[in-house]
């Protein structure tokens, strides 16, 4: 079972109304949807609703709607994070509710800081009652706030306010000085902001307990004014002034970096209540300087120190409440991965030192792989960012460590490599890491993923390289993959000329130089799996000159069983598609297929030491072709080939088609098989193993004649 347990059921009923809003809803004049009946709502069934519908990608103009109800559905925290919503349907939708929180950063549709702003103002609950405001990522569009029909409009609108994020806003000083006016303002986010004089900050020394104030490139203040300001701040408990390591220039900054060197050398009596202080990618930062500072400060809980060359001072190990972000030590490198998670650099930072930790790992790790999925999820389209995550996940899942992982974590993992081809289909390394990440037994046989769009990357990988390595991994993989798609998945492949070109091309590639290994095999099993019972699929196969290949490797490989198998296999597939049986018969194929039915070496020695698999690389949509190729009078050859490929397919998923067995009378006609007294040892005994795992199945075979 999952280590992470099932879902909660309010999840699970919450997924299902979010599939079905179609049906449950009316629509109104203007296009917005209407729950046509709702119950009253447990007001934080509502939050987790909208919050549900955020995820899901389906909350926008038309679906907020519903939340028009303030009746039935009570909104109190909501959370329309990265959704596309206007300023109009906000206004509708979600200004009539009392809300306490709100988060509505990186909205799309247009909706501005001030729409929200001036929209929260216009309910008089809303000015006493919010608490919490997120709007990064936004346009404020400050100017339009100032007049508002005469009446002033402003964040100090929001009395209520405690808690406020403006990182990457187009904030103004003046904006500040208006936000700094608020009675009972607590926390501040003012991250990536245009802000150039913090001055602002004393009109609220006496409330403010938590200032972040990351990378604030246009901030023009001289180090003395800037310490100033920040000794102040009395009450302050954490303070975050860290900066961008990558991308600022050596002289960029120095203001700020001096203002941090005095703060780590200052009196204990500056900042008093401080017991929280990120400065994260500053430079000129000493170990004494971060040394002396922690001894000063007894109530110390956290220092971030990543990228800043001071991280290995032993003061810092030997304070065991002491959380730190750094490069030093694993706990260091995975505390950056978790606190700057929506921060790039640090993220591309923590991630490469967490790969050198790694290389060598030989312990299942799940909270590194859950740390390095964040971190690629909170970055999608970051090259530098997957270029060293998905090189982690391999290291990570790699041989036996994939199985100690929970699925689901597994399964999202693979979702986001999928991504991650997707987005970078012309990167090579990021392919190769994806590729070897994907290259896994137990991650392609047992975890749920879009099987069907990573046999489609795979394929299109493979169509433009050719080194040997990773050349086996692919086809390894998209064969593994085929045996695993639907029968429509199937067929959408199958149909894809170019797919069969790839595949066709491998074979041949292999054949003019007459090698034997998996390559070869591992492409022969796809397109047989591919073929199977798709008639479109085999049309494909011969019209891209399959047969006269095919026809050239029967030849080429006449003493190889095991090629044989496969290009058999195949052969089969074609045969049962009737319109295409004259395409068969061609003298020198037919020649080659009887001679080897009537050769021993195709016959029982060889057919009996064709390996078993241990994984499941075949499979079989219906058992009806092996009908005639099982009654009594067939030749032994052609028997034994029929009744081996059933006990592979039933040796790997026994429960399955032990069913398959039963239901189209398969087990009845093995029965009469194993008793009659012509049918050579080697198939009674294939067949009794057949009708064993049926019985050990909850199949009832009756008694069986041995």
């Amino acid at each position: 079972m999952d280590a992470e347990g099932p879902e909660a059921l309010s999840d699970l009923c919450l997924t299902q109304v979010c599939c079905s809003l179609d049906a449950l809803c009316s629509r109104r004049a203007d296009g917005s949807m209407c729950l046509s009946w709702a119950p009253v709502l447990p007001q934080e069934m509502a939050d987790q609703l909208l919050r549900k519908m955020g995820t899901k990608g389906i909350l926008n103009d038309t679906t907020v709607g519903i939340f028009r109800n303030c009746k039935e559905l009570r909104l109190r925290r909501a959370a329309i994070r990265f959704c596309p919503v206007s300023a109009e349907a906000f206004r509708l939708a979600l200004c009539p509710h009392r809300l306490q929180e709100l988060d509505a950063s990186w909205v799309s549709g247009g909706l501005t800081g001030a729409d929200i702003v001036s929209g929260l103002a216009s309910n008089l609950e809303c000015r006493s009652s919010l608490q919490r405001l997120s709007i990064s990522g936004l346009h404020l569009d400050w100017e339009s706030l100032m007049e508002d029909g005469g009446t002033h409009v402003g964040f100090s609108s929001l009395q209520g306010l405690r808690t406020l994020n403006l990182a990457s806003t187009d904030l103004t000083d003046a904006a500040l000085e208006d936000i700094c006016s608020l009675p009972q303002l607590e926390s501040l986010d003012i991250s990536c902001s245009a802000v150039s004089k913090l001055t602002a900050l004393l009109d609220c020394k006496s409330t403010l307990k938590s200032l972040i104030a990351h990378r604030l490139r246009q901030l023009d203040m001289s180090a003395a004014r800037l310490f100033f300001v920040f000794s102040q701040l009395h009450a302050l408990r954490h303070l975050d002034f860290s900066d961008d390591h990558i991308t600022v220039d050596d002289s960029d900054g120095r203001d700020g970096d001096e203002t941090v060197r005095q703060l780590l050398e200052g009196s204990p009596q500056v900042l008093p209540s401080l017991v929280s202080l990120d400065i994260s990618g500053r430079k000129r930062i000493s170990e004494a300087a971060v040394r002396a500072f922690v001894e000063a400060r007894a109530g110390l809980v956290f220092m971030g120190l990543l990228a800043t060359g001071a991280s290995s001072s032993d003061v810092l190990t030997s304070q065991k409440t002491l959380k730190v972000t750094g490069e030093a030590n694993e706990n260091q490198v995975c505390e950056a991965l978790r606190r700057y998670r929506d921060r790039e650099c640090f993220i591309r930072e923590a991630l490469i030192h967490l790969y050198n930790l790694i290389t060598d790992i030989d312990k299942p790790r799940p909270d590194m792989l859950k740390l390095v999925l964040s971190g690629m999820q909170s970055h999608p389209t970051s090259l530098h960012v997957h270029l060293v995550a998905t090189a982690c996940v391999f290291h990570l899942t790699t041989q036996d460590l994939a199985e100690a992982m929970p699925v689901s974590l597994l399964s999202s993992t693979v979702t986001q490599l999928l991504y991650a081809m997707k987005t970078f289909p012309n990167h090579q390394q990021v392919q190769k890491n994806c590729l070897l990440a994907l290259c896994s037994d137990y991650i392609l046989q047992d975890v749920p993923f879009d099987k069907y769009l990573a046999a489609m990357l795979v394929i299109n990988w493979l169509s433009s390289h050719e080194e040997p390595t990773l050349q086996r991994m692919a086809v390894a993989v998209i064969s593994i993959l085929v045996a695993k798609l639907s029968t429509e998945e199937t067929s959408q492949l199958g149909e894809d000329v170019h797919i069969m070109k790839q595949l066709l091309a491998l074979v041949q590639q292999k054949a003019m130089v007459g090698v034997v290994d998996s390559t070869l095999k591992f492409a022969l099993s796809a397109l047989w799996n591919l073929t199977d019972e798709m008639p479109s699929a085999a049309r494909n196969f011969i019209e891209c000159q399959g047969l006269e290949l095919y026809e050239e490797v029967l030849e080429s490989y006449y003493g190889e069983p095991s090629v044989q198998q496969k290009l058999l296999g195949l052969l089969n597939n074609i045969a049962e598609v009737e319109a295409l049986q004259a395409d068969l018969l061609e003298e020198d194929l037919l020649e080659h297929i009887l001679s080897l039915l009537q050769d021993a070496q195709v016959e029982h020695a060889s057919i009996m030491t064709w390996t078993q698999l241990e994984r499941e690389m075949v499979s079989y949509r219906s058992f009806h072709p092996f009908y005639p190729l099982l009654q009594t009078g067939q030749p032994s050859g052609v028997q034994l080939w029929a009744v081996w490929a059933i006990h592979l397919v039933c040796s790997q998923n026994t429960s399955h088609y032990s069913s398959m067995l039963e239901r189209e009378g398969m087990t009845e006609l093995l029965k009469a098989l194993a008793a009659h007294p012509d049918t050579h040892g080697d198939i009674k005994g294939l067949s009794d193993s057949i009708l064993r795992m049926v019985e050990q199945h909850g199949g009832h075979t009756g008694p069986r004649n041995s």
